[in-house]
């Protein structure tokens, strides 16, 4: 029986015990979120680019990017076959909310309520990008606001153990002491606690670390790689990618009249080009003779920044995209997005089964364990056999564990024990360090002998204790990397 089946059985028998109390409701909505979109939030600090961010990973400009109302409330953007927006006050029943949408932001009326009075937003809007993950956007942390960090922390870490996010995207436009004082309360050692594992940095806005150079990217890449590396980080986040998050915005919301306004940069001389992108004044204000009004180069500049602006020109100055299309999918790939998609992909959405298993065992055992009725110790124990007992979660714990330096050896060892139990991602040609076209004879020539060195290391009496246990994780990953390229066949 697969972890998600196990889950559901226990989750069955949480609803029978409960069944007529007051968490009957709270138990059958967990069951059903086992079927729903992970839930992935995306928090970070004031000004990180949290919301632009999230715009570019739904492909539509929908969250507010400026400082209204609604950027201090939690907000849901869920699939749907309508759209709506809901509100759910502090007191009283949820209710439906008006709104406009103005340049494809979504404005809304929250119909004479005040940010502090309303716990969260829904919004549903039909979405390819929203049917595999529901995005919450979060308060800004060190918000001037307490009430509205006070949501953030709430919904990330909670006083419970239940989190209704399922991962975290945390942008860092640097490591501030405030991201390392959120992240440390979100880790914990323990699979049945918040984790590394379902957490990735974003090295936001990276466009600027470079102050908007062509090469800002890859001055930026370096810093994450970095961080990425480094001790301190690694207990905090799984990985670290920079993403130029206006830029990513822009990519999947570009339109052919702002090509063709990009053009006339394009065409001039290169060192005139130079000169009228040395600074934002510069581009707003010089050389009249461009055909550009003050307001179209204003749009300009808050739709790509002096930094997309100059690099989307030299793109087609040099002809390597010259349609909407064809530089939608350059500048993807330029700003970092296409890079946390495949992270996203490989870290949390090939892993969604685990995650949501894992958040609906949290809030099924805090049930058990504070509302005690006949039949809640059997429950708290089945939660606890599913924890200790399934491999996913047995990898995620080695996985956190290497994070945390508990376990050490030398370093080629340990990044091959976090490959091979998915610390990369779960595709066997992740965990093998194989092409992603790797023939079954390839995959299965690399995890036999995988398979090999990891029984060697777990049986050897010169083995650490740690090592020895995590090793005899690595042999099972090894050992269902088979089974389960034996079954393709």
């Amino acid at each position: 029986m697969s972890l998600i089946d196990r889950t559901r059985t226990v989750l069955d028998r949480g609803n029978a015990v409960y069944r007529g109390t007051a968490f009957a409701a709270r138990l059958t909505a967990i069951r059903e979120r086992l079927d729903a979109p992970l839930r992935v939030a995306v928090a970070g600090r004031v000004k990180a680019g949290k919301s632009t961010l999230l715009n570019a990973l739904v492909g539509e400009r929908l969250a507010p990017t400026d400082a209204g109302e609604c950027t201090r409330i939690v907000t849901w953007y869920q699939d749907g076959h309508t759209y709506q927006v809901e509100a759910t006050p502090k007191e009283g029943r949820p209710r439906p909310l008006r709104f406009t949408r103005e340049d494809g932001v979504i404005d809304i009326d929250l119909g004479g309520l005040s940010a502090d009075e309303v716990t969260q937003l829904v919004v549903t809007w039909p979405a390819r990008s929203l049917r595999t993950v529901t995005l919450i956007d979060t308060p800004g942390i060190g918000s001037l606001s307490e009430q509205a960090v006070q949501r953030t922390w709430g919904l990330l870490v909670p006083d419970d153990e239940e989190t209704p996010a399922d991962a975290v995207v945390y942008l860092l436009r640097h490591l501030h002491v405030g991201d390392v004082e959120f992240l440390r309360a979100f880790h914990d050692t323990e699979v049945s606690r918040p984790s590394p594992v379902n957490a990735i940095g974003v090295l936001s806005r990276a466009d600027e670390i470079g102050a908007g150079r062509l090469d800002s990217m890859a001055s930026a890449r370096r810093i994450a790689a970095r961080l990425g590396t480094d001790a301190n980080v690694r207990r905090l986040v799984q990985s670290v990618v920079p993403v130029a998050g206006l830029l990513a915005e822009t990519a999947v919301t570009l339109t052919e009249v702002e090509v063709a306004q990009l053009r006339r940069v394009a065409d001039l001389p290169v060192r005139q080009a130079e000169d009228l992108l040395l600074s934002a004044d510069r581009f707003a204000h010089a050389m009249p003779e461009l055909g550009l009004t003050a307001l179209e180069r204003e749009a300009l500049l808050n739709r790509f920044g002096l930094f997309g602006v100059r690099l989307t020109s030299t793109l087609l100055r040099r002809e390597v995209a010259t349609t909407a299309t064809d530089l939608s999918r350059e500048l993807g790939y330029r700003s970092g997005l296409n890079d946390l998609r495949e992270i996203i992909g490989s870290l949390f959405l090939e892993r969604r089964d685990v995650l949501k298993s894992r958040s609906a065992l949290l809030a099924l055992a805090e049930t058990a364990r504070t509302c005690v009725r006949p039949g809640s110790e059997g429950i708290s124990a089945a939660v606890e056999e599913i924890m200790a007992s399934a491999h996913p979660f047995n990898e995620l714990r080695v996985l956190s564990s290497v994070r945390a330096g508990w376990i050490t050896g030398k370093a080629d060892t340990v990044a091959e024990l976090e490959r091979v139990i998915g610390g990369s991602g779960s595709a066997p040609s992740e965990r093998l360090r194989l092409a992603p076209d790797a023939s079954d004879a390839e995959l299965t020539a690399a995890a036999g002998a995988a398979l090999a060195r990891w029984q060697r290391r777990a049986e050897s009496p010169m083995t650490p204790y740690e090592m020895a246990v995590a090793a005899r994780v690595a042999v099972r990953s090894c050992e269902g990397m088979l089974a389960g390229l034996e079954r393709s066949r």
